[in-house]
């Protein structure tokens, strides 16, 4: 908890409505840096429930050799709670060893849930054809046209930064973990727009006092 010079405490007060469940898809070496700030923020400040998912259940490991034992498997009857998911970025997405979880995002989004993915992870997220009505983003154009050249969806494509948000489809290159937790939670929780707006001033402060 943070306290403002006067030690009143300036963190976003937690809320008391029923937690909402959010999935997060982790698989080998995924991206250590893709998924702390939105699934401490959305457990801290939102009262989200957050579960750990990999394909088959087993445990994984991440770039820097952690270990991360899930929850969950992808089925769908096991995750037939969640609210909205998230696809942690990996390199195993772009490799032809990916794991098929068209099933679980699909189902999600189909029931209104939010669905995103960071960096490599949005590969998931085109293969299920979620980017076809959406506007989205990526680590580059060139870099999804290598993998995915033909994703229903592509004119789209928006080259940009930071997260992209269209309706409940949230989607970011790598290397915006703070904009990827915020625009997420501000698709979770569009009545908590004075919470979200201010964790991105609390994440981009960081970048604008170093510039």
């Amino acid at each position: 908890m943070s306290q403002d010079e006067k030690g009143n405490d300036s963190s976003p007060p937690k809320t008391t409505d029923r937690a909402k469940t959010i999935g997060f898809v982790f698989v080998d070496q995924f991206a250590d840096w893709e998924f702390g700030l939105l699934s401490s923020s959305a457990a801290e400040w939102f009262g989200a429930r957050t579960v750990a998912i990999s394909p088959n259940g087993e445990p994984v490991r991440s770039m820097s050799g952690f270990q991360l034992n899930p929850q969950r498997s992808a089925g769908l009857a096991e995750n037939a709670d969640l609210d909205a998911i998230a696809v942690i970025g990996s390199d195993l997405w772009a490799s032809r060893e990916a794991p098929d979880i068209t099933a679980l995002l699909t189902s999600v989004r189909q029931r209104g849930g939010v669905v995103g993915g960071i960096c490599a992870g949005t590969l998931a997220l085109a293969r299920a054809g979620l980017f076809a009505e959406a506007r989205h983003t990526s680590n580059e154009r060139q870099w999804l046209d290598h993998y995915l050249p033909d994703y229903p969806g592509r004119s789209k494509y928006e080259e940009l930064p930071h997260a992209v948000a269209d309706g409940d489809i949230v989607s970011a290159p790598g290397s915006a973990p703070g904009t990827f937790a915020a625009a997420f939670l501000a698709a979770l929780y569009p009545e908590k727009a004075g919470q979200t707006a201010e964790m991105r001033r609390m994440f981009a402060r960081e970048y604008a006092e170093a510039s």
